[in-house]
C-alpha cells in the first residue's frame, strides 16, 4: 500500500453530506487522503472514478434512480482495483448483503461517527473488509437461516449437485457422477445457483458449508 495521499471520490445525492465528509477527511487526514471530487448520481460514478483514478469510492446506497448497489457493481466491473465503501442510512440486512455481493469492500451505517472514518478507509486500502461486528453477526445468522430454508426446498438430486459444486469440481467432473452431458450439467448448475440465490459457485459453496453439506465426507 502506497503511503499516500490516496484519492477518494464521494458518490452521494446529499451534497451537504458529501461536502462535510470531504472537509472531515481533509482536515483530519489531509496527508493521507485527497478528495478529488463528488457526484450526486450513480450514472456519473464510473466516469468520476476513472477520471480521478480513485483509490476509494464512498457510495451512498440510497442513490436515485440507479441505486447504490448497481452503482457499486458498475464501478467494480470497470475498476476492480478501486476500493468501495458503501454507506447506508438504514440497517437493512438485505441491502447490506446486496452491496457486499455487488463488490463493496466495506459497509457502514451513516449513523457511524464520521470522526472514525479514517481507520476503515485505511483498512480497505490494506485489503481488509470493513463491516461492523454486530452487522456481520446478523448477516451470518441470516445466511444460516437462508441455507436451512433453501435445503428444505431442494430435491435429492439438487442437493447432490450442490455438494459436488461445493467441493470445487469442474463442470465436466460434475457431469460424470450426475450421468449427464457437460452442457446439461452447466444448465443444472445455473438453475441451482438461481434456486440458492447465489451469485456464483463460491457463494454456493459458502452456503453449503452453513447448511452442513460439507460435513458429509463421502467420496
Amino acid at each position: 500500500m502506497q503511503e499516500g495521499p490516496h484519492t477518494v471520490v464521494i458518490v452521494d445525492d446529499h451534497a451537504l453530506f458529501a461536502q462535510g465528509l470531504a472537509l472531515l477527511l481533509e482536515s483530519r487526514a489531509g496527508e493521507t487522503f485527497r478528495v478529488a471530487g463528488s457526484a450526486t448520481a450513480g450514472e456519473e460514478a464510473v466516469a468520476l472514478v476513472g477520471k480521478n483514478r480513485a483509490d476509494i469510492a464512498v457510495v451512498d446506497l440510497a442513490l436515485p434512480p440507479l441505486g447504490g448497489v448497481e452503482t457499486i457493481r458498475r464501478i467494480k466491473a470497470a475498476y476492480p482495483a478501486t476500493k468501495v465503501l458503501a454507506l447506508s442510512g438504514t440497517e437493512d440486512l438485505d441491502l447490506a448483503a446486496a452491496a457486499l455481493r455487488a463488490g463493496a469492500d466495506g459497509y457502514l451505517a451513516k449513523s457511524a461517527d464520521p470522526a472514525v472514518l479514517v481507520a476503515p478507509l485505511l483498512s480497505l486500502l490494506a485489503g481488509v473488509k470493513v463491516v461492523r461486528g454486530e452487522l456481520l453477526d446478523a448477516l451470518l445468522a441470516s445466511a444460516d437461516r437462508t441455507a436451512d430454508g433453501v435445503l428444505d426446498t431442494l430435491s435429492e438430486r439438487d442437493v447432490e449437485l450442490w455438494r459436488l459444486l461445493a467441493r470445487g469440481l469442474e463442470t465436466s467432473e460434475i457431469a460424470r457422477p450426475m450421468l449427464v452431458s457437460e452442457r446439461t450439467a452447466k444448465r443444472m448448475i445455473a438453475s441451482l445457483l438461481h434456486k440458492l440465490g447465489a451469485a456464483n459457485r463460491i457463494e454456493a459453496a459458502a452456503l453449503a458449508g452453513r447448511a452442513g453439506l460439507l460435513d458429509d465426507h463421502r467420496p
